[in-house]
């Protein structure tokens, strides 16, 4: 990862798309501070257009879509997105998967509720759970004192055994079943509602996170960036880019680069 200061001004310049994770990456300790919304304003207001893709649920996405200064927003992993038209006053949206088999999915994955919080002591159901059409989100250390690196892996492979996929983020394990994730809801959600194909624009992207449920998305980007505290995990395929603080305070870092000589 080299530091955001080396990004070339030309390249910051020609960045039109933001993506974004939330927890961790625009909040701080699960706080959603003023500088990220007014970051998020900025970037709006120059044009860019603004994705946030997240792991968290279909009715915060619903929100999300309305209230924030977004274009689009992926959810639960890429199970969904959500796009909401205010000209039309209509929300627009796409699924991975269809009602029925959704149906079908949540039947096993409330089995494996059951089997994991019997399995793993301390472990949670995330408190957003409610609000989920498609995963199931187990905490590790948002609502529950923080679990070791092993119980983590655990409920990992509790999912993998039953046939889903898990994905760890900073405070929740998801589990779902099915193969997309973050980045084939991106690259859908962009051909369905913007009729623009995501490889064709890659380079006029930027990418941040800070988890290992973001690597896909890193991986794919040329222009991924992570904010500090991604540095706490031991990632595969790390980001082109890091910022120099954690966090919300990172983010706003980011569109400062992006936003140094715009018009």
């Amino acid at each position: 990862m080299r530091p955001l200061a080396d990004f070339p001004l030309a390249e910051r310049q020609a960045i039109q798309w933001v993506l974004s994770d939330i927890d961790d990456t625009l909040t701080d300790e699960g706080l959603l501070p003023s500088a990220s919304l007014a970051a998020l304003e900025r970037l709006a207001e120059a044009g860019l257009k603004i994705i946030p893709v997240t792991g968290r649920p279909a009715g915060w996405c619903d929100h999300i879509a309305r209230m924030w200064p977004v274009d689009a927003v992926i959810g639960e992993n890429g199970a969904l997105w959500f796009a909401y038209d205010r000209n039309e006053r209509k929300m627009h949206a796409g699924y991975a998967k269809s009602a029925e088999d959704r149906a079908a999915d949540r039947r096993k994955l409330d089995d494996l509720r059951e089997s994991i919080l019997r399995e793993v002591p301390g472990s949670g159901i995330a408190s957003d759970q409610a609000y989920r059409i498609a995963d199931l989100a187990i905490d590790f250390c948002e609502d529950v004192d923080p679990l070791p690196k092993q119980a983590v892996d655990k409920i990992v492979s509790l999912f993998e055994e039953a046939g889903g996929v898990a994905k760890v983020s900073s405070i929740h394990v998801n589990g779902w079943f099915g193969s997309y994730d973050k980045l084939t809801m991106t690259k859908r959600c962009l051909i369905d509602h913007f009729g623009v194909d995501l490889a064709v624009i890659n380079d006029k992207c930027v990418f941040s996170g800070d988890s290992p449920n973001d690597q896909p998305m890193f991986a794919y980007f040329g222009h991924g960036v992570g904010v500090a505290n991604i540095r706490d995990f031991e990632l595969s395929t790390p980001p082109a880019w890091v910022t120099p603080s954690r966090g919300a305070h990172g983010f706003v870092e980011l569109a400062d680069a992006l936003l140094e000589g715009r018009t």
